[in-house]
């Protein structure tokens, strides 16, 4: 698993600022940039492209639409810091439908780009499908594994960021003495499509949680969906009245509904992806960070250093800062002397464990290190 390219992350890693944590042209859903459709870096003197990645083109196809502040958003952040940094251009693909995934992945295809990078699982299909009639195209897919000479491949150790996310909301909900918990034993988590890698991260989720509490009960509920906020909506206030009273957003575009139906319930959530603490202060414990944007800017400078390795797989986990909480603090200035600091000292041991390896978190059937 750790081949080149994963060499090659450990030390972008250190220059990637942390954040904490799809044809044809005509049915394409291009992203609006402030500079147009597409993105380049503008050097010290003013004039664009004249950095390392000058002339280099890249096409990130995306199974949603951006301004998620989650996923999406989280792999344009690693592409505009490539932009900026290496001075290539990036063009970007939304859709909502596997119809228009599949037209926006052909017509990157088409278009001669140096790099195609496919943001998540859902392109898997296509890039087993179509990549090997591009063998001068070099394709990135986040989020699983695809195997192909002309592909390479970042996932995340999901189920170990969820794991302690579980234990923090389990924590979290014994909490009786802070408004808006009840003395249910009852958690919830809401993702967006039954899709493998949701469920790699609700069993992480639900074991951390019952580490804590073996007599804890989880609640879980897919929208179908990563752009539906008012179902995401919907479904968490659903769990708050089954007495869960802090639920775990794992849903792109459909999770401001989840947040935001923790606020107006006057309940808790957990953010995913980005850091999503001020989105509802006060109503979000913490974050589950995942680090997209790293995946993203990685397989942009592998192109433009000339050390894309084809078929070869990178797997981040907590150890390699992929996965992680973010630090508590809007909660605790939100709850004061009332925020309980027992929870921040218990995910640190956790994280610990499970970087040794004294606590294992188990995989969903194809994830994990060991497939």
């Amino acid at each position: 698993m750790k081949k080149r390219f994963l060499s090659i992350l450990m030390a972008a890693a250190l220059v990637v600022s942390m954040t904490g944590c799809a044809g044809g042209a005509g049915t394409a859903k291009e992203t609006e940039k402030a500079a147009g459709n597409t993105t380049q870096a503008v050097s010290e003197n003013g004039a664009a492209g004249e950095k390392a990645g000058d002339g280099k083109r890249v096409c990130i196809v995306y199974s949603g639409n951006l301004g998620d502040k989650s996923y999406n958003d989280s792999c344009n952040e690693g592409a505009k810091k490539a932009a900026a940094d290496f001075g290539v251009e990036i063009k970007n693909l939304e859709g909502t439908t596997a119809e228009e995934w599949e037209s926006n992945f052909l017509s990157a295809c088409e278009e001669g780009y140096d790099l195609v990078i496919c943001s998540s699982s859902n392109f898997e299909e296509y890039m087993k499908e179509h990549c090997a009639n591009y063998p001068d195209v070099k394709f990135a897919i986040i989020d699983t594994t695809v195997e192909g000479d002309n592909i390479v491949s970042i996932s995340f150790a999901q189920n170990q960021g969820s794991f302690l996310a579980g234990a923090a909301a389990a924590m979290f909900t014994q909490k009786t003495e802070i408004e808006g918990i009840n003395e249910d034993k009852i958690i919830g988590w809401v993702g967006g499509m039954d899709i493998p890698v949701l469920h790699d991260f609700y069993i992480g989720y639900e074991q951390g949680a019952k580490y804590i509490d073996p007599d804890i009960k989880v609640l879980q509920s897919f929208a179908g969906t990563w752009n539906d906020p008012l179902k995401g909506k919907e479904l968490t206030l659903a769990q708050f009245d089954q007495g869960a009273d802090i639920v775990m957003n794992v849903a792109s575009g459909t999770g401001p509904g989840i947040l935001e139906g923790a606020k107006e319930a006057g309940k808790y959530a957990i953010g995913v992806d980005l850091n999503q603490d001020n989105d509802q202060p006060g109503s979000i414990l913490t974050s589950m960070l995942k680090r997209v944007d790293t995946a993203c800017y990685l397989a942009i400078q592998s192109v433009v250093e000339d050390s894309f390795k084809g078929n070869t797989t990178s797997y981040l986990t907590i150890k390699e800062q992929g996965v992680g909480l973010t630090d508590f603090s809007v909660m605790r200035e939100h709850l004061g002397d009332k925020f309980p600091e027992d929870i921040v000292e218990k995910v640190k041991e956790l994280e610990e464990k499970v970087t040794s390896g004294e606590i294992v978190v188990e995989n969903y059937a194809g994830f994990g290190s060991n497939k």
